[in-house]
């Protein structure tokens, strides 16, 4: 991948896991912190975000619900569960509704959720190029297509 810094946003009510989270990825990554999903959403319009973390409970939208509100409009981004609960049914809904990527467990490994986050922006960015590539053959079929109609009417 590029030398450029991976967009990482956290999304998370409590604040000292925000800054945690910061101090810990702040050297390694672009680091968006933010308390709740509206202020998520506002991150995502203003900045290509490789990977999103979000905690599951939040007060007013649980992470699951936030992932599942943006899929539409941000498609592309890595999407990463992030609980301190043992809660099956929102890893499963994290799956089926939010189509996360992964699911990770408060407290989480430094080092392990490095690996993890670089991870995801590797996908992210094989994603982007294999959608880059086949906008490039449609668009060169189309070519090949519309020279092919020129010589056979020149016929």
């Amino acid at each position: 991948m590029e030398n450029k810094k991976i967009n990482v946003l956290y999304v998370d009510d409590e604040v000292d896991n925000l800054n945690a989270f910061k101090a810990v990825y702040r050297r390694d990554f672009n680091v968006f912190i933010v308390e709740s999903a509206a202020e998520g959403r506002k991150i995502l319009e203003n900045n290509e975000i490789e990977v999103i973390l979000t905690d599951q409970r939040m007060p007013g939208m649980t992470g699951v619900e936030f992932l599942e509100s943006i899929l539409k409009e941000f498609p592309e981004s890595m999407r990463i569960l992030v609980t301190g609960y043992a809660d099956i049914t929102a890893v499963i809904d994290a799956i089926n509704k939010g189509q996360v990527y992964r699911y990770v467990s408060k407290p989480w490994d430094n080092k392990d959720l490095k690996i993890l986050i670089e991870q995801s922006a590797e996908v992210y960015q094989l994603r982007k190029e294999k959608k880059q590539l086949t906008d490039d053959l449609i668009r060169t079929q189309g070519q090949l297509e519309f020279m092919l109609r020129q010589k056979l009417s020149a016929l």
